[in-house]
């Protein structure tokens, strides 16, 4: 009798697969909410500095006074850009990618800390604060250099925020402004098993450094449907041109099957919860610029896509047009989703270490059967 066998269920991009437990962050479906450590993102958006939600990220509570004070006195002493990473820096041509140059910035960080391979959990705290600090001054000074400028040397008298938009452009800008991209990174910070998040976990299961970790999440991140849709948005919104186009713009794009950044998300399926704050710093941007050109196309797109195949936006959609109306370069939005995430990957690091298992999944073979050479 010939038994038949069975081909196995197949979850392309491990679609609805749980694979492991954690404590960090939940998408919570019933209230279509995201909580960081059972904090819903939008009051922490709106109370919080981005300081505060590192903190929360890495130690699992909200810091009391003196705590958020210890951090800040080991953090902001570390945010120079370091010489030898600046004279790496200096030797990446232009014409490369922001993510190229922040993921090859990170990999020297990482090889110049002699605490590298201690794996211990209060290392990698230390090493998280690190990045945290240094990988601003990367950013900034990569954007700066495109535009033929100098490093922009950190204030310690600055919050993190105001200090990140002081070194890329010289001068700390309106409150509206830094309200908005401390936002933006709070939004960013942290968002469950993500591309880019389990890349880091995957790393870190073969018992390999926190820094290898985060430099395979950056090239998991560089990817346009993962943290490179905030550069495709306004790559879109410049294509569009105006708000009067949008229509004959969409059905052509629709016509030619082409997927529209920004919109759309494998978890969220009532709209992305970060949406509704970061739209509320865009519209605020938009009225310190007077940039309504910006709102008109934004809410033409929005309704468009609406009405031909209900798909909502993402937080890519108002948080790309956001960093362009503070004077980011596109293609350095990414790099300011790694500034952001960085938080969130380490306090993944630290907790894949802490109960880890080699992830190693199975495939279904589907090629030749065996053959042999003649």
């Amino acid at each position: 009798m010939t038994s038949v066998i069975s081909e196995p269920e197949i979850h392309k991009g491990l679609a609805n697969v749980v694979v492991d437990y954690t404590s960090i962050s939940k998408v919570s479906t019933d209230t279509n909410s995201l909580l960081y450590r059972g904090y819903p993102v939008q009051e922490l958006s709106a109370k919080c500095s981005f300081e505060e939600v590192a903190y929360l990220l890495w130690y699992g509570e909200l810091p009391s006074a003196s705590q958020l004070s210890s951090l800040c006195d080991s953090e902001r002493p570390q945010r120079s850009l370091d010489p030898q990473v600046k004279a790496l820096i200096d030797t990446i041509p232009l014409t490369a990618h922001p993510m190229d140059v922040l993921r090859s910035a990170t990999s020297l960080i990482g090889a110049l800390d002699p605490r590298a391979n201690d794996n211990s959990k209060a290392a990698n705290l230390e090493k998280a604060i690190s990045l945290f600090a240094k990988l601003p001054a990367v950013v900034a000074y990569d954007q700066r250099r495109r535009h033929s400028l100098g490093v922009v040397e950190p204030r310690g008298d600055l919050g993190y925020d105001e200090n990140f938009l002081y070194m890329t452009f010289g001068e700390v800008p309106d409150k509206v402004v830094v309200d908005a991209f401390r936002t933006s990174m709070i939004l960013y910070a942290e968002h469950s098993f993500n591309a880019s998040t389990f890349t880091a976990r995957v790393v870190t299961s073969t018992l390999s450094d926190i820094y290898s970790a985060v430099v395979a999440a950056i090239a998991a991140l560089k990817g346009p449907l993962h943290g490179g849709a905030n550069e495709a948005v306004m790559h879109t919104f410049d294509e569009i041109g105006s708000a009067d186009n949008v229509i004959s713009w969409l059905d052509s794009a629709l016509g030619r099957k082409a997927k529209i950044m920004g919109f759309g998300h494998r978890v969220y399926k009532n709209g992305d919860s970060r949406v509704p704050i970061m739209k509320a710093s865009l519209d605020a941007l938009v009225r310190h610029y007077g940039r309504w050109e910006i709102a008109e196309l934004y809410a033409q797109l929005e309704a468009a896509m609406a009405a031909r195949n209900g798909i909502k936006p993402n937080l890519d959609y108002p948080s790309g047009p956001a960093y362009h109306l503070m004077g980011f370069d596109t293609a350095t939005f990414t790099p300011i989703f790694v500034a952001a995430r960085v938080t969130g990957w380490t306090a993944h690091v630290m907790e894949q270490y802490s109960t880890n298992s080699l992830i190693r999944p199975l495939s279904y073979y589907n090629g030749p059967e065996e053959r042999h050479l003649h």
